[in-house]
């Protein structure tokens, strides 16, 4: 084939039900379901050129060169894409994000997420939303969730097959913000691939996932009741019971820091002088407070009032992964 290219746009995206822990690493299939909420305000843009006169595949990232695991990693899933045409075609991918690069929000997922569906595309090859999100999770779990809109569930399934993710609610269905606040810019220690393969050493581990399901159709529920009181009750156990997790590992993740520790705290000191707010936490010292919009505002020049609190990204329910 000549040269074709293909440029996506994807939303990283928050899970309110977590996915940590894989019972297959190579495909990613999880140990249990998980629910999210793309987010509108950050996106990731990216290009993908087939190129039959490139040796190797180049990737570069927010204008920088990568090497190493960044480049293998997209590498490796341009092999599963590329596969699917049996051809060995090398890839120029230029990629950008507008939001901070491996500091606990969701990078990878949109990241995996818009390469899919520009590479795709790029190959020439049309494809169903379902074999889209299944393909993105082969280059990262969550990426899956970034491929439909909205509010969105993801399958555990019992393969490659039936592991996808779908939209449980349209973006305008319920009027939630997700304020990111971010303490801690620098790229985490230990990236969740990593820590997904130290799950297993957990004692907690098998505890968390016996429980999965009760909780995920405890949140399903809150989604589709707009009941925030119990989305706020199972999301913020559901971040606990991970982070015990990775705290109990081998060798121990510990991602929070102490003003972590402090926002959590008045974040449940705010709830129960009646505003409507819960937090939760990826992989990284930041968190996401998860809010009515009618308070989104107040809750803004609350943390803006804090000088430790680097940043405030106001973000509502975004659309699907797309091609520009």
């Amino acid at each position: 084939m000549g040269t074709s290219t293909a440029t996506a746009l994807a939303h990283p995206n928050i899970a309110f039900i977590k996915y940590w822990g894989n019972r297959d690493n190579a495909m990613r299939l999880p140990e249990n379901g998980s629910i999210s909420m793309n987010l509108e305000e950050l996106v990731t843009r990216t290009q993908v050129t087939l190129d039959p006169n490139l040796p190797a595949d180049i990737f570069d990232l927010n204008n920088h060169r990568q090497t190493g695991l960044a480049l293998q990693r997209v590498t490796t899933h341009l092999n599963v894409l590329r596969g699917i045409r049996g051809i060995g075609t090398k890839a120029y991918v230029r990629s950008e994000n507008n939001f901070p690069e491996g500091a606990g929000i969701a990078s990878s997922a949109s990241a995996f997420a818009a390469l899919t569906v520009a590479a795709i595309r790029a190959l020439g090859i049309e494809m169903p939303e379902k074999d889209l999100s299944r393909l993105a999770r082969r280059g990262s779990g969550s990426a899956c969730r970034s491929i439909p809109t909205g509010f969105v569930e993801w399958y555990r399934g019992t393969s490659d097959i039936d592991s996808y993710a779908v939209s449980i609610a349209p973006p305008d269905f319920w009027s939630i913000t997700d304020l990111v606040v971010i303490l801690d810019e620098k790229k985490k220690a230990t990236g969740s691939s990593e820590g997904h393969e130290l799950a297993k050493t957990s004692p907690f581990q098998t505890a968390r996932i016996q429980d999965a399901d009760k909780r995920i159709e405890r949140c399903r529920d809150a989604i589709q009741t707009r009941d925030f009181d119990l989305l706020a009750e199972t999301t913020e156990i559901d971040c606990n019971m991970m982070h015990a997790v990775m705290m109990t590992s081998t060798p121990p993740l510990f991602y929070w820091n102490p003003l972590t520790l402090e926002l959590i705290k008045m974040v449940r000191h705010w709830r129960k002088t009646g505003i409507p707010v819960a937090y939760t936490i990826d992989a990284g010292p930041n968190v996401h407070l998860i809010c009515e919009s009618t308070v989104e505002n107040d809750l803004v020049e609350k943390l803006n009032h804090f000088t430790w609190v680097k940043q405030v990204q106001v973000c509502h329910p975004g659309g699907n992964a797309i091609l520009e």
